[in-house]
């Protein structure tokens, strides 16, 4: 075989793999080049190798190609390695100029980033934009069902509210979601009822909170523009002021008690200790009183007191009590008369 050959036989290999690549690449090529977005072979081939899905890319161009809008291919394959969402950010494109809102590229490529992995969409920014949504406050999934506020006169009012949003497309990105939203306006309703002199106010002119509530701009810094504030229910809920009073009153009678309280307690420790003062004045009388037999011994030993002395001092005794006795009534409740001998 001579180089010829072997050149020759070189030549028929590539050129069927060129065959093949053409041949894979070609429905795509054609398909794009009769929808007037024309997207060259090697650029198909390069997406291939750097792993991105050339016939998503080339739909998503004649997509928008198709509704006027010109989107290199360069554009749609960066969205698509950054982590976007081809299709629909072409179709809030596309949405957006339906409906005459300003959303370039790069706007609703940073929308789709920015919502990825939650709820929400670039579309769906764009679908609000254009058709407003109502937002229910407080939110109907959570576990309060209204949003309660006390009046002046201690009336407690229960308010719900339906909010009307349009999004905010410059906001979008780095603005505050529907929960901001939600607890803004339940902090305005909960202040204005709060504000008011009575609930009956409330009552007589719900739309007042809603006035009130709107003019505070509670949509700021979040990603929609608040349309209005309606007011769906007002009810009247319990007495609060009477119930703080009574709970006062019975935290003051309980505060009253505990300082009776302490002072029996007082009194009472005061008592035992003057009983026990008592008891031991008593023991140093009965202790004094053990010293006079003593004492009179030793006044018989050194012959200061005679046996005469002795006698004479137990008669007058034993008269003493003989006259304490005759004055006293006996212990069977009578009193005793003295005889006559």
């Amino acid at each position: 075989m001579n180089l010829y050959t072997i050149l020759l036989i070189a030549a028929a290999l590539v050129g069927l793999v060129l065959f093949f690549i053409l041949l894979s690449f070609f429905n795509v090529w054609l398909k794009a080049w009769l929808a007037g977005a024309y997207v060259g072979i090697p650029n198909l081939v390069a997406m291939r190798l750097r792993g991105v899905p050339y016939g998503l890319v080339v739909d998503a161009r004649i997509t928008a190609v198709k509704a006027g809008i010109e989107l290199t291919v360069d554009e749609l394959e960066a969205h698509f390695l950054a982590g976007g969402n081809l299709i629909p950010t072409v179709q809030a494109i596309i949405a957006a100029k339906k409906a005459g809102l300003d959303l370039n590229w790069d706007r609703a490529c940073a929308i789709d980033l920015a919502t990825k992995g939650s709820e929400k969409s670039v579309v769906e920014a764009v679908r609000t934009s254009v058709d407003p949504k109502v937002i229910d406050c407080p939110h109907q999934e959570g576990s309060k069902r209204t949003i309660d506020g006390v009046a002046k006169d201690g009336i407690q009012v229960k308010a719900k509210a339906r909010v009307t949003v349009r999004t905010n497309l410059d906001r979008f990105v780095g603005g505050a979601k529907e929960e901001t939203i939600i607890a803004r306006v339940g902090e305005g309703i909960v202040t204005t009822i709060g504000s008011a002199d009575s609930y009956k106010v409330v009552l007589e002119s719900p739309d007042t909170i809603s006035k009130v509530v709107l003019e505070r701009g509670l949509d700021k810094g979040t990603a929609f523009e608040i349309l209005s504030i309606d007011i769906a229910d007002v009810d009247v809920g319990s007495n609060v002021g009477a119930a703080l009073q009574e709970a006062q009153a019975e935290a003051n009678k309980n505060m009253a008690q505990a300082q009776a309280e302490i002072r029996r307690a007082a009194a009472v420790a005061l008592e035992q200790e003057m009983k026990a003062k008592v008891e031991e004045m008593q023991a140093k009388v009965v202790e004094a009183e053990a010293q006079v037999p003593l004492a009179m011994a030793e006044a018989f030993r050194s012959g200061n007191l005679g046996i005469m002395d002795y006698y004479r001092m137990k008669n007058i005794d034993s008269d003493t009590q003989m006259r304490q006795s005759i004055a006293e009534p006996q212990s069977g409740g009578g009193s005793s008369s003295p005889r006559n001998d």
